[in-house]
């Protein structure tokens, strides 16, 4: 099969501005009458006039009594006006009309009862207190010009003046085509098996344009079949979609049918634009339609129809394109980025004192749980070569910024019973997010050297004194006050598929002929605890073969060894039993939590101790296995190493 190449890759702005040119707007969207009552978020498509006036009538503005203004004019404080009721006052409520012959109203608390007759001493203006007809607005007046987004205020208004129905533009109508034979429709509730992945990108595509004021149809996957996919895209551009999307097969793939099945209906515009994720996105015009290839990845997806899909559904049904809140955050670690390319990179942020923190997140435009997690996000220009650690970036919110004010930063080691403290944080009222950044226990300590986070999770082995991180603490943060709280004791140890198969007993048994060892990235505290086991048995780290081979996670670890891509790994007993694998032990080990003094008073700080010191957190933990929690939530001391295993 002949594979596809890629048009010119162009950026962003070129992309949108081509399919602008190409697209005719006008003949594709039309134009609809409906009640105002429904119009909230839809787009005017022409002026709308008052038929009325609001209000229609002249009416009391205040509780009290309806009377001529002259003839009040005499009345002084000790020598009042008396009126008549009936020819002199009328009583009336609040919007009540102004009843014939009378011009004003004066409140009732300025009014006293002589039996049956009204008196007052302060005289009033004509109309004082009357709200007069046509005050808010005069019938025939403009209410809203041309391309007026509708919000819930406006409805009001367009009730209050008889102008119940009104012109919109139609929504956007989007029809949704997922592709791929290794795709399962999820509405079957599919166990997938070996090469097959349950389809999403669609709902979530759809769910996307949903929250944009877009009407979206889904329908079953399409296998990759030229004719099949040809069938589902001339259904859709037969359909009163607006826009076609297939989803995947957009790339340079020999089962990558996108680019030419839409040539088949009409003109590839767009084929690869500047971006990442995101650069085999598809842009094309067919039946005077748009029909855009979306990539399968679903980071590169969700980039395909923010930064291109978006604007240009805006621009069809005339409204602008909403703008997201930007704050300024300092990046906690480096970001790389490949020049001539626009690179999007998501963020988790917190605030850490008076300034926001970003944690950049995954990069794999496969990488679905990155977006889960993100909070921001931020553009690397074409020009750079990426930003170091400590750099300034403008992060566009996915969230609220009153989100970041309550976000824990938390950079270091990871350990499953950071889950469990997040999951407790957020259950708290106000919740608080526990935002955390798996880069290794020294990693952790330079963050919070840098101002860069507020706790970290750390567990440094020292062979010299047998202590857990003070001996670190006091050389790469000297002179920083930091408290240190002890979390877990755990279990570390071998992570082996079930049974054993290679008959892993220890550290010696990883430099035999074959074995597969998946490593931890430089800087963590487990891969500091395998280098010491290693120079214990007298083994060189290029005597084990996979000692290069980098995982961030001990669940990471645990699923490669699942997968069979490993035979071993070192690791927490709780990931090898949450995947049902077995556990070959080598270490207890003290993970603690590492928070500058500083913040001591911190509610997020004040908030994990209280969590981390309940009998609710010691109970969950315990129930992971390989924990001990004998310790959980003590404020620790140099020299005091594990329980029963004090230091040297």
């Amino acid at each position: 099969m002949r594979r596809n190449i890629y048009l010119r890759t162009i950026p962003i702005e070129e992309a949108l501005s081509r399919v602008r040119e190409a697209l005719d707007r006008k003949a594709l969207v039309g134009v609809e009458r409906i009640g105002a009552e429904r119009a909230a978020g839809r787009v005017t498509a022409e002026p709308v006039i008052a038929r009325y006036s609001s209000p229609t009538f002249h009416s009391a503005a205040m509780d009290g009594i309806a009377v001529r203004a002259a003839d009040t004019f005499l009345a002084r404080e000790g020598s009042p006006v008396c009126l008549a009721p009936g020819e002199g006052f009328v009583f009336v409520n609040t919007g009540h009309p102004l009843p014939p012959a009378f011009d004003a109203v004066v409140m009732i608390e300025n009014v006293v009862m002589d039996g049956e007759a009204a008196t007052i001493e302060s005289p009033v203006a004509p109309f004082a207190h009357v709200r007069r007809i046509g005050e808010d607005i005069v019938a025939t007046e403009m209410i809203l010009p041309r391309h007026r987004r509708i919000t819930p205020y406006d409805i009001g208004a367009l009730l209050s003046c008889g102008a119940y129905d009104i012109s919109v533009y139609e929504r956007v109508r989007l029809r949704v085509i997922p592709t791929g034979d290794e795709v399962m429709d999820f509405t079957g509730r599919p166990e997938p098996g070996p090469g097959q992945v349950v389809e999403s990108n669609s709902m979530l595509l759809c769910a996307l344009a949903g929250s944009w004021g877009m009407d979206c149809a889904r329908v079953a996957p399409v296998r990759d079949d030229p004719e099949l996919l040809a069938a589902a895209l001339e259904e859709g551009l037969d359909s009163d979609a607006h826009i076609v999307v297939i989803v995947a097969g957009s790339s340079a793939g020999s089962k990558d049918f996108t680019r030419a099945t839409i040539e088949r209906f009409g003109e590839v515009l767009v084929h690869g634009v500047a971006v990442m994720p995101g650069k085999p996105s598809l842009l094309g015009l067919a039946r005077g339609k748009l029909v855009v290839g979306a990539p399968g990845y679903p980071v590169s997806s969700v980039v395909c129809f923010e930064r291109l899909l978006y604007p240009l559904a805006c621009w069809l049904s005339r409204v602008e394109p909403q703008t997201r809140q930007t704050v300024t955050a300092t990046l906690a670690r480096s970001v790389p980025s490949r020049i001539g390319m626009l690179d999007i990179v998501r963020l988790a942020v917190g605030q850490v004192g008076n300034t926001y923190v970003a944690l950049p997140l995954s990069r794999g435009a496969g990488s679905i749980s990155s977006m889960t997690k993100a909070q921001a996000v931020t553009q690397l220009p074409p020009e750079a070569e990426g930003l170091e650690s400590g750099a300034r970036v403008t992060a566009e919110l996915l969230v609220d910024a009153g989100e970041l004010a309550r976000t824990l930063v938390c950079v270091g080691s990871h350990d499953n019973t950071l889950d469990i403290l997040a999951d407790m944080l957020m259950r708290r009222d106000p919740a608080i997010r526990l935002a955390s950044s798996h880069v290794g226990s020294m990693g952790g300590l330079i963050a919070l050297k840098n101002g860069a986070a507020m706790l970290a999770g750390a567990h440094l082995f020292d062979p010299a004194s047998g202590d857990y991180n003070f001996p670190f603490l006091a050389k790469y943060l000297p002179g920083l006050s930091v408290t240190v709280v002890n979390l877990a004791i755990r279990q570390q140890g071998f992570i082996v598929a079930p049974g054993n198969p290679k008959g892993i007993a220890g550290v010696a048994d990883l430099a035999r002929e074959g074995m597969r060892y998946l490593n931890r990235q430089r800087g963590a505290g487990t891969r500091i605890l395998f280098d010491h086991h290693l120079a214990k048995a007298g083994i060189a780290p290029e005597a084990i073969q996979g000692y290069g081979r980098e995982e961030h996670t001990h669940m990471a670890v645990a699923v490669n060894v699942k997968t069979g891509a490993a035979d071993c790994g070192l690791g927490v007993y709780a990931a090898a039993k949450a995947l049902g694998l077995d556990f070959v032990p080598l270490a207890r080990e003290r993970y603690d939590l590492v928070m500058p003094t500083a913040f001591a008073d911190d509610p997020k700080i004040r908030a994990v101790l209280e969590v981390v010191r309940g009998q609710a957190f010691a109970d969950r933990v315990r129930a992971l296995g390989g924990y001990d929690t004998d310790w959980t939530g003590r404020v620790m001391e140099p020299g005091l190493g594990l329980p029963g295993e004090p230091a040297a």
